[in-house]
């Protein structure tokens, strides 16, 4: 079985890969939507995607893929994010990584280096390479990718000793299964008024399902038309959210409901 996940090697959506992939081949991809298109088509038969961080909030990438490709969620993945500061030596002009990691450290970057220059690149991988090349630059990512020349400036660097990120196991849509503790949906109701969103929850609240995330994406069909993403704690094998799904596709009659599957969660420490 092939597992495709961002790359390059090192990064933390490849070592949510690794926990998961029990030996089958890993491969990468520079964007996460080239990820869930090869998980779409065929070409792999497992992807891991990040879905969110707990700082930083929603991988907007992420979500408009789910909206975009006909997949399955089959299982989601919580891993910590331990950033360091990587570079050849104490002096550098540049510390490069993905926006998303420089976020992550953005007061320890203001207090230490503030008149440093911040380089978004594609990965927290890619800017470790950058650093390992040009000892101008410096990297954010995690330790273990030390080394070849590159030290470990700092350890823990992210703002807050918390930080983790959610990555999502896609699957081929036919897989998708409705056993497991937590079950995702995306919703468009091609319509917009007022009380709309409300009475999309309702559904759920009424019969008392926790809703752990609710986000809203533009459609791209018109200004001020969104995609709603949904997570919620219960499976789809239960009635109660069997019945909660049906008020939504009505709801959402002139749109649609995408069910991503039912999953279970765990934790992968390191």
């Amino acid at each position: 079985m092939t597992v495709v996940t961002l790359g390059p090697e090192g990064t933390y959506s490849h070592r949510a890969a690794r926990a998961v992939a029990d030996g089958d081949e890993i491969v990468f991809r520079q964007s996460v939507t080239a990820i869930v298109d090869a998980v779409s088509s065929g070409e792999a038969a497992r992807g891991v995607v990040p879905i969110e961080n707990s700082i930083e909030g929603s991988v907007t990438e992420s979500l408009d893929a789910l909206a975009e490709y006909e997949v399955a969620v089959v299982r989601e993945v919580v891993t910590p994010i331990k950033h360091g500061l990587l570079a050849q030596g104490p002096e550098f002009d540049t510390v490069a990584s993905h926006s998303q990691a420089l976020a992550q450290c953005r007061t320890y970057l203001e207090t230490e280096y503030p008149d440093t220059a911040l380089e978004a690149v594609a990965s927290t991988a890619q800017g470790v390479e950058y650093a390992r090349e040009d000892p101008s630059i410096a990297g954010i990512g995690h330790p273990d990718n030390a080394g070849d020349g590159l030290e470990v400036l700092a350890e823990n660097i992210q703002d807050q000793s918390s930080n983790a990120t959610r990555f999502f196991v896609v699957a081929p849509a036919s897989e998708r299964a409705d056993g497991g503790g937590k079950s995702s949906f995306v919703v468009y109701p091609n319509t917009n008024y007022p009380g709309l969103l409300l009475e999309l929850l309702e559904p759920f609240a009424d019969r008392n399902i926790n809703l752990t995330r609710v986000e809203s994406r533009p459609s791209g069909e018109r200004l001020g038309d969104y995609v709603f993403h949904l997570d919620v704690e219960a499976g789809l094998y239960e009635e109660r959210t069997q019945a909660a799904v049906a008020d939504i596709e009505e709801l959402a009659r002139n749109g649609w409901v995408r069910s991503l599957g039912s999953y279970d969660l765990e934790h992968v420490v390191g």
